[in-house]
């Protein structure tokens, strides 16, 4: 699912797997079964409301910023893709180039 989304391209990422448009947007884990997804932290915090068994925030600063971890055996195929597709709109954005 990942890799249909535009400009997205697959890497390694220390002991996981990257999927990056501009930047990294999402990273699953070797065996497959979670994912770290880029949210902002208002979308962390919502998906996290409406679906604590599937998402829950990265234990760490990274949490604090947003990313999210999610059991993909608890998320359905309309709900993989619309995290998928929420955190790859972050990663094309472009920002400004400082001067």
């Amino acid at each position: 699912m990942a890799l249909a989304l535009e400009g997205t391209t697959e890497a390694p990422h220390f002991d996981r797997m990257a999927f990056k448009a501009s930047r990294i947007y999402v990273t699953l884990t070797a065996d497959g079964r979670s994912a770290n997804f880029c949210f902002t932290p208002d979308e962390q915090e919502f998906k996290c409301m409406m679906a604590p068994a599937a998402f829950a925030p990265v234990p760490n600063a990274w949490g604090q910023q947003g990313w999210t971890t999610a059991t993909l055996s608890k998320l359905s195929a309309a709900e993989l893709e619309n995290a998928l597709e929420t955190a790859w709109a972050h990663a094309v954005k472009k920002k400004p180039k400082r001067r």
